[in-house]
């Protein structure tokens, strides 16, 4: 029996999921059996996670759509930025407030996370099944290096990270997740992740470093660890940089 065949055609960024010879083009795959769109792209390399649309011979499909023989499927990355309601989600709708859930390899960028004020969950022991429930059960956006976690049944919303420096990684989360009108810098504690909130001079007295109540009377707690905050020259470094990743445009999706 001849085997079937179908077309897949990736964009934008999908394709950083693909041999370099595979980018930009349409691939073709032979198979004996119709197997789900999810399935297939997978195969291909594409984490479902990363795909906000499918359409099979011009027309919107899910997941459990069965591929078969002369079909033709072109796969899209996320629209967080967009409302495309009209069309067929392969997902659920876009986390408009986004929490995320971090792995074991990405420390330094959930701390950055939280700086800039998002609900960045992190621990250096949690597994990878760890990190599956915790995003299928809280709504969190899955960040990893690792590919193969995203293609977890379970896992919505999750993003592979490109970048491998940790500030890099948070200007490209920033970017791809349209997150420069969110941030609420230095508004959550960048160890434990819990809001901070406003202390006195009183309340801070004999936790802050000699000198520093002479000058400063802008205090902040966090209400789990109770770790102080105030603003200081590193205050304006941190200020400079943010500037810089709400300066910073998000390029219009490629449709190459």
């Amino acid at each position: 029996m001849a085997p079937a065949r179908a077309s897949f055609r990736f964009y934008a960024e999908l394709n950083d999921h693909l041999p370099p010879g595979e980018r930009y083009r349409t691939v073709e795959r032979e198979f004996f059996v119709p197997a789900s769109v999810k399935d297939m792209i997978e195969g291909i390399g594409v984490p479902h996670t990363e795909v906000e649309l499918v359409l099979v011979n011009g027309e919107s499909a899910d997941f459990a759509c069965l591929v078969r023989d002369g079909d033709r499927v072109a796969a899209y990355p996320m629209f967080e930025s967009f409302d495309i309601t009209p069309m067929l989600r392969v997902r659920p709708r876009p986390l408009r407030e986004p929490k995320f859930v971090l792995d074991v390899h990405l420390g330094r960028l959930a701390a950055y996370l939280r700086m800039l004020g998002f609900d960045a969950l992190y621990s250096n022991r949690a597994g990878d099944h760890d990190l599956v429930r915790i995003s299928a059960g809280e709504n969190r956006i899955l960040l990893t290096r690792d590919r193969g976690v995203l293609k977890h049944a379970d896992v919505t919303h999750g993003y592979w990270l490109r970048e491998t420096d940790s500030r890099r990684q948070t200007a490209e989360i920033v970017r791809r997740f349209d997150l420069a009108r969110s941030l609420q810098p230095l508004t959550r504690c960048m160890v434990c992740n819990q809001p901070l909130r406003g202390a006195s001079s009183a309340e801070v007295s004999g936790r802050v470093p000699p000198g520093v109540l002479e000058w400063c009377a802008d205090f902040r707690e966090c209400v789990r660890c109770q770790r102080v905050y105030w603003r200081g020259s590193h205050t304006r470094r941190i200020e400079r940089w943010i500037g810089q990743l709400t300066a910073a445009r998000q390029a219009p999706p490629s449709t190459r």
